[in-house]
């Protein structure tokens, strides 16, 4: 059975629900996408470490400055979900643009200080952006735990 997708919050909250039902407990690897061996090894350390894995693919408008190109930014979804479903993964969530940030949206996530020198300076609101959304996909998920990897530079 291929990986099953899931669009909407709703949709994801029921999965979670269904799984703690079942008293199993639920990691979660955010992504954006054009996933690697990296991202690969994370799902497969939170399978280690919670019963089922929600891996999200949510390319995030928010975090790219005016002069980067969000548009240019890779995107295969069918990709991604057969190396997500290769390394163990549960339930793909991947959200429209629309679904993460409703018409009206204004509720961020601000990171002082650190979110200021290096990346900061020439990316200005990108820490925020990366800020609010990872605390969105925390919320509307739900896990028992998170697995992030490391910025690569």
């Amino acid at each position: 059975m291929p990986l099953p997708i899931v669009r909407t919050v709703a949709d994801l909250r029921s999965q979670v629900a269904a799984w703690r039902k079942a008293g199993e407990t639920v990691g979660m690897v955010p992504t954006m996408g054009a996933l690697h061996a990296g991202h690969l090894s994370l799902v497969t350390l939170a399978k280690t470490k919670a019963v089922r894995v929600v891996a999200s693919v949510f390319v995030n408008p928010t975090q790219f400055a005016p002069h980067e190109d969000f548009d240019a930014y890779p995107r295969d979804e069918a990709k991604d979900a057969g190396l997500l479903e290769s390394a163990g993964c549960d339930l793909l969530f991947a959200p429209s643009v629309a679904e993460m940030y409703a018409p009206g949206f204004s509720t961020t996530v601000t990171v002082s200080g650190v979110s200021e020198p290096l990346d900061g300076a020439a990316r200005p609101g990108h820490f925020a952006g990366v800020a609010t959304v990872v605390s969105k996909l925390l919320l509307q998920c739900g896990p028992d735990i998170a697995v992030f990897g490391e910025k690569d530079y």
